[in-house]
């Protein structure tokens, strides 16, 4: 069979399950993600069993530290799989909401209300409970997917996508609503991005790479999940210890994912307290500042920073430093050099962080809170199906309301127009 063949195979059989799904309670739709949380925790077995092969295989594909570990399943992790579906299981179906309504002059009853987007293409890289995330989110919210993972997942996803078919299917659901592309082949994805009349939307999660080739080649519109150039500003009335807790956990609690911190912008007025402190979590964590000269000159164990290196997403225990004149100045240099992911302020000033909410211009904006605390389970969203920088349709986490789209639905007695 031809890519272009087994692509439209594909397509078709998600375009007919999503179709079927039109008419599903919502009762039997959780029904459904709650067999994937019974299967992942009776399966587990077997789910190790594929990873282990991934991860054996993963230094031929040069992943790094942080990489194999985002790749990386355990007990531990399987179980969080599994409470994340619960989690998704437990919202709100949102398919069928009323957005709003409104009486006409003429007595026409107006309703916007939520329906599935309908066929979604969702393109991923390494992180294995990605898969069960997307597929529930996907059920939960009446449409069908198809999964295409990395290559360097390939054992694991599989093996989920096998037993998430088969809970769907006994849940009485039509096992094609989760699909797993079976095969790294790149041709496959160009073949799915021309499906337009089968595909509604595609959301890429992954490297700029992944991201432009999709941006550049999709004929449905694209959710994209762009880069994670996060940072992290110590305004002048900032509480250092504070600032020193917080600014650790964004960079170093998890390194390989997008909403970790990226860049630490320090008001001048506080720099020669804060960067020693900087200098400790270098010493206690491993990790590598990068910085301007004054941070060099505070922090002689910093290296100087390129300025590439301002604009880059390590997603490894590497950040780069900045000393700034003023809050105006940390504004300013994250817009030129972020990402529009996520940015956060550390301040004691009202005023300030105000100004820092309203003027950063991000999917999310913290304001004396980690930036990881970007994700969807954390901002009570259940799971989610990826972090989007767009303005358009979805910004942020993506969970079971951005999966939805809506129509209009008018109720009339007769009523004709004049």
């Amino acid at each position: 069979m031809s890519w272009q063949a087994y692509s439209q195979d594909i397509g078709q059989a998600a375009r007919n399950a999503s179709v079927a799904l039109r008419n599903v309670s919502p009762a039997r739709k959780t029904q459904g993600v709650l067999a994937i949380a019974r299967a992942l925790r009776s399966q587990s077995a077997a789910i190790l069993a594929a990873n282990a092969k991934d991860i054996e295989a993963a230094p031929g594909f040069g992943l790094n530290s942080a990489a194999i570990d985002r790749l990386r399943l355990s007990t531990d992790r399987i179980e969080a799989m599994a409470r994340a579906v619960e989690e998704v299981a437990a919202l709100p179906d949102p398919v069928g909401a009323v957005i709003d309504g409104s009486i006409r002059p003429n007595g026409l009853q107006v309703q916007r209300i939520r329906v599935p987007l309908g066929v979604v293409l969702f393109i991923y890289e390494s992180r294995p409970n990605v898969t069960t995330d997307a597929a529930a989110l996907c059920l939960k919210s009446g449409n069908a997917v198809i999964l295409r993972g990395g290559k360097e997942a390939m054992h694991s996803n599989l093996c989920l996508g096998e037993i998430v078919q088969g809970a769907v299917a006994e849940a009485g659901l039509p096992p094609a609503l989760v699909q797993i592309v079976n095969t790294p082949a790149r041709e496959v994805v160009g073949e799915l991005l021309r499906l337009n009349t089968l595909i509604d939307v595609v959301i890429p999660r992954g490297g700029k790479s992944l991201i432009e080739r999709v941006m550049s080649e999709a004929t449905m519109p694209v959710i994209k999940h762009y880069d994670g150039v996060c940072h992290v500003y110590i305004d002048a009335s900032a509480d250092l210890d504070m600032a020193s807790r917080i600014l650790e956990n964004s960079k170093c609690q998890r390194t390989g994912v997008c909403n970790a911190a990226e860049c630490v912008l320090v008001h001048t007025a506080i720099a020669d307290k804060f960067l020693p402190r900087l200098g400790e979590i270098m010493s206690r964590r491993g990790l590598e500042v990068r910085g301007c000269s004054k941070t060099c000159s505070l922090l002689p164990e910093a290296q100087a920073a390129q300025e590439n290196d301002y604009r880059t997403e390590y997603l490894d225990m590497i950040i780069s430093c900045k000393v700034v004149d003023s809050l105006e100045q940390a504004i300013g240099h994250i817009e030129m050099y972020g990402s529009h992911h996520t940015d956060c302020i550390i301040t004691d000033d009202y005023s300030a962080a105000q100004q820092f909410v309203q003027e950063v211009d991000s999917a999310a904006v913290m304001v004396n809170a980690s930036t990881r605390f970007n994700d969807g389970g954390e901002l009570g969203l259940g799971a989610e199906i990826g972090i989007s920088t767009d303005k358009f349709h979805a910004r942020g986490p993506c969970g079971l309301t951005e999966l939805t789209s809506y129509k209009y639905v008018v109720r009339g007695a007769g009523q004709i127009r004049g």
